[in-house]
This record gives structure tokens, sequence and C-alpha cells, in this order.
């Protein structure tokens, strides 16, 4: 069994937690926190789960990285604190840990890093033997191994386009919602997320990966945003109001451009509100999905949702990022100590799972 350390109770460390928890060949060790409310809570009932664990949480991330843990899922947020995740990540890796997070972006096409925050993992891998590998849903499966193996269905492929469709009211976190990805904002404010720049840094990764799989050159990125206007004051469960007149739904795309033409494309199409640029795709569900079609012939198109948490699809796709992550943990642990992309590591079935904790909430 495999020692593990779940580091971050969120939206993404319960999941963590849950999904360890339910892997034949890992055992969790510790839940490392931040906020000392949670210090000294069971596992189990910080992830959401119908019975103890056993595991207390702590804050104490020097003792629990002193214990030489074989895996660490790192769960704790990279959006707003990207330095610091790094600090972290780099911790864990230095104390021979193989990691596993979706927190740093720049990281999920590791070639293509910025060498600042390459080097410093690299260093670390040298120094304390340990591994990591980053992904997540969007980026993430969503936009590497999903279109890179539904590509190969196809017979001719014209155009690769991978879909985010959600409903954001969906998601609990407002910060994010709010101030990221700017819903209930002014228009003449432009959202963090598609500042001039920041869709590439985040989904250009993806773009690379696709095109390494499918041996093409990218000659360049390209943006493309859309932003629209509430008509209607709406009010959301978890986020309160929004406002008439400030932004109701976002698109962009992130676009690899392939001798001259858009070939590669991570799209998003984001709302608060079903009402908000209706003639914009919709998920099947009305709250969230993601999509990939291939171009081609023939024309291929697959859309994957999940719910987790009493029904929701943020939480569901969290878990789908959670089980990518978790899954390769024994690849990772019995590779050679290293750096590792989406294309690196594969996906497999769920050998030793089926019916594995059917118990679990």
């Amino acid at each position: 069994m495999i020692s593990t350390v779940v580091w971050g109770t969120g939206n993404v460390g319960r999941a963590a937690i849950r999904a360890v928890d339910a892997h034949p060949e890992l055992v969790l060790t510790a839940v490392a926190v931040h906020d000392p409310a949670k210090h000294g809570r069971d596992a189990g009932e910080l992830a959401g789960l119908d019975r103890q664990l056993g595991i207390a949480a702590t804050t104490d991330i020097d003792a629990v990285l002193a214990h030489r843990p074989e895996a660490v899922v790192y769960a704790a947020s990279g959006d707003i604190r990207p330095a610091d995740a790094l600090a972290d990540i780099v911790r864990a890796v230095g104390a021979g840990a193989a990691v596993v997070t979706p927190a740093l972006y720049a990281l999920y096409d590791q070639r293509g890093a910025p060498p600042e925050i390459r080097e410093p993992v690299l260093a670390a891998i040298e120094s304390g033997g340990g591994s990591l590998f980053v992904s997540g849903i969007d980026p993430g499966w969503g936009n590497d191994i999903l279109p890179v193996l539904i590509s190969g269905l196809g017979s001719v492929v014209d155009v690769v386009r991978c879909q985010e469709i959600f409903d954001y009211s969906t998601y609990d976190q407002p910060d994010s919602v709010r101030y990221l990805v700017g819903m209930g904002q002014p228009m003449d404010q432009l959202p963090p997320m598609v500042a001039p720049g920041v869709p590439t840094m985040v989904w250009g990764g993806q773009v690379r990966l696709i095109a390494r799989a499918l041996g093409v050159e990218v000659d360049e990125i390209r943006e493309d945003v859309q932003r629209v206007p509430l008509e209607t004051t709406v009010e959301t469960a978890t986020m309160g109001s929004f406002m008439a007149g400030t932004q109701g739904a976002m698109r962009f795309e992130v676009q690899g451009i392939v001798a001259g033409a858009p070939r590669i494309v991570v799209e998003h199409i984001t709302r608060i509100h079903p009402s908000c640029a209706p003639e914009w795709p919709t998920p099947p569900n009305g709250a969230g999905a993601h999509r990939v079609i291939i171009e081609g012939r023939p024309r291929i198109e697959v859309t994957v949702e999940a719910t987790d948490e009493g029904g929701n699809y943020a939480a569901g796709g969290n878990a789908t990022a959670v089980g990518r992550l978790v899954g390769a943990i024994d690849w990772l642990v019995d590779a050679a100590p290293g750096l590792y992309d989406a294309l690196d590591i594969p996906l497999r079935p769920a050998a030793g799972k089926l019916g594995r904790n059917s118990h679990a909430s």
C-alpha cells in the first residue's frame, strides 16, 4: 500500500480524500490543512463521507512531510496564490513524494513551462527523488488525453475543439466566479481570466499537448473573447444577486494556429444564468458539461457529464480531475523520479475498483 497524504480539503481535497480511500493500492496516512478550524477533525467528516477514517487533519505540514509519505495529493488552490502553491509543491517533491496536483497551470505542459517555475521543481526532483504530475479537467483531461484519444477514431481530422460549458451559479467559489471570471462585474471591467495573455498562459499548454500528440507544429496561439451583460437581475442559491447590466456570460477561445488556420481550439462558454446568451451552446443538463468535437470525417462529438456531492455538476468535474490524478499515483511511484505530463501517463481502467466502497457518500 502506498502511503498517501491529501494536502487541502476544499472542493478538490474533499474528492481527493474519497478517491484515496477508495483506491485499492493507496492508504491515506495524513490530511494537511491550512485552516486552524479544521485541525483535529476526522478526514471522513471533512470529505463528506458517512464514516470516520481515523485520520485527524493537521496544520503541521512539517510533521506530515517528515514522515516521508510516498505520495501527496496537493489540493490547495493555486489560482490566487501561485507562488505559495509552487513553494508547497517543491517542498513535497523535495521530501521524495510523488506529487499530483491541479494547482499550477504552467506545468500542465511542463516542457513549455517558464524556467522560474520548472527549474525549482527539477531541482527538488534531483535532490529529493520525488515526482510531479500536474493535471485537472479543463485545463486537464478534457483538453489533452480525451481529445487525443477521440481523434484516433477519425480518418480525417480538420479541427479539434474542446469545450467547457457551465452555469457558474452551481460553482461554490464566489471569489473565482465574481472576480476571476467577472460575473456580476461592470462590462467595462475586463476580468483577470481573459486579460490579454492569460487564456494562453492557462490553456496554451493544452493546445501544445494536443499538437504534440498529433505530430503538428503550432505557428501561434490566438485569443478571442466575447462578453454579454445580464438583461435582468438574477438570484443564485449559492452566491446571491447578480445585477442587470453586469457581466452575465462569457465565451472565449484559445486557438492553436496550424498552417494559417485555427485547428486546435479550447473554448469556454460560461454563464451565471441560462437566460444570458441563450444562442451560445448549452450543456444537455442545463448545468455543465465538457465536450470534444472532432471536425473531419467522420465528424465526432463526445459530451461528458459528471455529478457528485448530491448531483452537483461542478463537484462532478472536480471528482473526475481527482480521479485522473489519484489514479496516476501508483504509476508515478513505480516510474523513475521526474516531471511528467498528460501524454506521459496513461489513462487506465479502474482495475480493482468495481464495487469498492460502494457505501461511501
